[in-house]
């Protein structure tokens, strides 16, 4: 039986490994467009952050730290990664930096307005309520925990269950996040704001380029007419069913 230690390492040495590779990609201009108008905009757009202590949780190499501070939050990024916290220096030194477990942050209970999120969870098999737990304990009373995540149940995530098993960029414990449980189990801590389902031919080609190997300099040729085709597909046919992510917006209370 997998261990909370053995869970934890196995994704410090995956991130380690791929930290320049995953930087590249996801922090590449046209990633960085996609997370703003798929991503951020729908997870924290209606929140007003200016002066918000905010935790980016496994925030990589800081990814979504500068939409944050574009909205005036104050930004401690925490990663489990050294390679990734190191990144995230480099980029962002003003920040508060803490490379450790978000099982267990040692920062202080009740001191957050906003933890973030970004395709984290799903990598904390077989301990995401614990990593919840830790969440909820560091926010404020009415406080956010915002989050976007692959969710169990779709059509894409029945592709990705097949996928996983067979790319070495996917760690041997991820997989896709039990939303409607996670709202059962949680649902006298916090309240639901809002929950939306995202995510088709942009979020395969553009937003996870690294894991479809396509080359950087491809990503300029293409990426601004499937974000489109990303927008008019979500308007029209976008489901549940169909989507690659869930956007999550939850309030402590």
């Amino acid at each position: 039986m997998e261990t909370k230690l053995d869970s934890e390492q196995l994704q410090k040495k995956h991130f380690d490994a791929i930290a320049a590779d995953y930087s590249a990609h996801y922090g590449d201009v046209w990633s960085q467009r996609y997370r703003r108008q798929f991503m951020n905009d729908p997870m924290l757009g209606n929140i007003d952050l200016a002066g918000a202590n905010t935790i980016e949780a496994m925030a990589g190499g800081g990814e979504t730290t500068a939409y944050l501070l574009e909205k005036g939050a104050r930004v401690t990024g925490v990663d489990i990664s050294q390679e990734q916290i190191d990144l995230f220096h480099r980029r962002f030194p003003n920040c508060e930096i803490r490379c450790t477990s978000m099982l267990s942050t040692g920062l202080a209970s009740n001191s957050y307005d906003c933890v973030v999120v970004l395709g984290g969870l799903h990598h904390l098999h077989p301990n995401v309520g614990e990593a919840i737990r830790e969440i909820h304990r560091v926010l404020k009373t009415g406080g956010y925990f915002c989050f976007v995540e692959p969710h169990k149940g779709s059509f894409p995530d029945w592709i990705r269950q097949l996928w996983y098993k067979s790319d070495s960029l996917f760690a041997a414990n991820e997989a896709a996040i039990d939303v409607d449980a996670l709202k059962a189990q949680w649902s006298s801590q916090f309240k639901v704001m809002t929950e939306t389902y995202k995510g088709n031919i942009a979020y395969l080609l553009v937003y996870n380029s690294l894991i479809f190997r396509i080359p950087l300099r491809l990503k300029p040729l293409y990426s601004p007419f499937l974000l489109k085709v990303e927008s008019l597909v979500e308007r029209i046919i976008q489901g549940r069913w169909l989507s690659c992510f869930v956007v999550c917006q939850w309030r402590k209370l």
